[in-house]
């Protein structure tokens, strides 16, 4: 208020040095005070608006205003100006300054996110700078601004960044795309073409989370499967060099898993039309290319087996790819080789089961962006429920675990349906979605030696005690040893009415050690051209050498009259220790099943 100084003058700006400080004192003073910032206010926005911006002194004043502005309780108003002096900084020749504005402005977009806004354009402007300090705040604080209005637009600049930005920055721009494409994206078919794209720009850049992320996206939306197929296929044709490993994965993946959908014909105009033996010489001419890694490789080789179901007319060229790579040096890819042609050649009647599609991947939860948790489309199909908690005799409920946890436990990879039932004892049956296994054999622990006993039958299969007169009886049924080992023994008593596709099986668990067993819980799964239902047990204690057995009755239709198996999961706690078990049965006598 004194005027002009001559003495203290720099660069026509009268006392730059004690301006600073005096406005650095204010910022102290009017911290957590509503009435010191309301007083300071005016005093800040002459500062603000008066002051020369020509020199770098006048900036070095402007920039502590702002910082005060943003520290005290000022009015909306002041803050929007301060942003505004930021949003000029970046119009700025000084990099320096500059450097200094997208900093202030990261700092400031969370809480003033709509005064940034205001000055997108220019942030992305400062993407084509040459200098990289600049380039990492800028490519920060566009990823900060992306909303649902203007993620078009700022994705496609973005995206244009990454194709000409240093080598450092890609995996950190695409992996920001990403997130901002998942949080964000307009509609699913904007998304695969997002990703896509960036996949084709960053090429092997982007981050290893990025192709598990777009096998979930492409699993979970059936209504695109027949455009990202067309869309991977043709980047692969485009490139084909084949030097974008994570592009083959993806692309190996889709092909493999909905090849059908590509050669039934082109969504739209735009798109070709593709032949199956055209798919199967690209996989091919991956798999023999110096520059595919041995990740691509093993994608590329589940591709092509999974085609030969897709592609019934293609099974010998299939299998003829498959054998070629099954002396390869990489181990991971000779034993899926040498699986995959053990498939073809003895377990043929089993391959189309065990390649069927893959179940829907469940969407995660967008909880925390405050969205909805699924996408209308992306809802898994209604064949995926829940399995119920088993429960013993009391009625409580054993340790929780997911579906998707028992069905593994259960059958590890296998096509089954799975049976338990609810806390009020109403049985209940669950499809399975899994694909069968290729070894359907006796599970066995590999440590301990124990195996299933063999069920006492004669030369046909039928058991001793009966006669083909005899099949279906339901006296007196023939005990068949299900389980043996530690103590636990469990037996199976088949009852069969010739005139019915239901085989009813009396389990029998008894304890022969002198401890006493608790929450036993006895889980089964069938393949899932059965439907097995399961009657609540007689009780969950097996007491220590007693001749007093839980029993459980189980229930397999069977339509087609085919030999079942059971897959069982056995839990029970022994001495303050829970104990696991897993089995199969699979030697049923004929008079069950034919």
């Amino acid at each position: 208020m004194a005027g002009y100084s001559p003495e203290h003058d720099v660069n026509g700006i009268s006392d730059p040095f004690l301006q600073v400080h005096i406005i650095q004192l204010m910022k102290i003073l009017g911290q957590n005070d509503g009435d010191s910032s309301e007083a300071m206010n005016d005093i800040l926005a002459q500062v603000a608006t008066n002051t020369e911006t020509s020199k770098n002194v006048g900036n070095a004043i402007l920039y502590e205003t702002v910082l005060t502005i943003m520290d005290i309780k000022s009015e909306s108003g002041l803050r929007v100006l301060a942003v505004n002096i930021l949003g000029r900084f970046l119009l700025n020749t000084d990099k320096n300054i500059r450097y200094v504005a997208l900093n202030s402005l990261l700092k400031t977009v969370h809480t003033d996110m709509n005064a940034v806004q205001r000055h997108r354009t220019t942030v992305l402007d400062c993407l084509k700078d040459p200098d990289p300090s600049i380039l990492r705040r800028a490519m920060e604080l566009c990823f900060a601004l992306i909303n649902s209005t203007n993620i078009r637009g700022t994705v496609r600049e973005l995206i244009s960044f990454l194709s000409r930005c240093p080598v450092e920055f890609k995996s950190d721009c695409s992996s920001g795309i990403f997130l901002a494409a998942e949080k964000f994206s307009p509609n699913t078919r904007w998304h695969i073409d997002t990703m896509l794209k960036v996949l084709t720009t960053a090429g092997n850049y982007v981050r290893d989370d990025a192709v598990p992320n777009l096998i979930h996206l492409l699993s979970a939306t059936d209504k695109m499967h027949s455009y990202a197929s067309q869309k991977l296929y043709m980047a692969l044709i485009e490139g084909s060099d084949f030097s974008q490993q994570p592009l083959i994965q993806v692309a190996s993946w889709c092909l493999g898993e909905y090849g059908d959908e590509l050669i039934s014909g082109p969504p739209d105009g735009e798109l070709i039309t593709v032949k199956e033996d055209e798919v199967l010489v690209l996989l091919d001419r991956i798999l023999k290319s110096s520059v595919t890694n041995s990740v691509t490789k093993a994608y590329a080789i589940n591709a092509v087996m999974k085609l030969s179901v897709r592609f019934p007319s293609q099974r010998v060229k299939a299998q003829n790819i498959i054998r070629l790579h099954s002396v390869s040096h990489n181990m991971e890819i000779q034993q899926r080789a040498v699986e995959y042609t053990a498939l073809f050649i003895k377990h043929d009647v089993l391959r189309s089961g065990v390649l069927e599609n893959m179940p829907q991947f469940e969407k995660p939860s967008r909880e925390e962006n405050g969205e909805n948790s699924e996408d209308d489309d992306a809802k898994p199909p209604e064949s995926e429920l829940v399995i119920p908690n088993s429960v013993g005799q009391t009625g409580s409920p054993t340790q929780p675990q997911s579906n998707v946890d028992v069905l593994m436990d259960l059958v590890d990879l296998g096509s089954y349906a799975t049976s338990t039932y609810h806390e009020n004892n109403r049985p209940i049956t669950v499809p399975g979605d899994l694909d069968n296994l290729l070894d359907l054999g006796v599970l066995s622990n590999s440590d301990s030696g124990s195996q299933f006993p063999p069920a006492p039958q004669n030369i046909n299969g039928v058991p001793s005690q009966h006669t083909d007169s005899q099949a279906g009886s339901l006296q007196d049924p023939a005990e068949f040893s299900a389980f043996d080992k530690s103590g636990l023994k469990i037996s199976f008593f088949f009852e069969r009415d010739p005139s019915s596709n239901i085989l009813n099986i009396l389990l029998s668990a008894r304890n022969t050690t002198d401890t006493s067993f608790t929450d036993f819980v006895f889980q089964a799964a069938v393949p899932k051209s059965f439907e097995l239902q399961m009657l609540p047990p007689s009780g969950s204690v097996l007491a220590a050498n007693s001749s007093n057995s839980v029993n459980q009755k189980i229930k397999i239709t069977n339509p087609n009259h085919v030999q079942p198996r059971i897959r069982m999961r056995i839990t029970y706690n022994c001495r303050e220790e829970n104990i696991v078990e897993m089995g199969e049965f699979n030697r049923f006598p004929l008079y069950t099943w034919q």
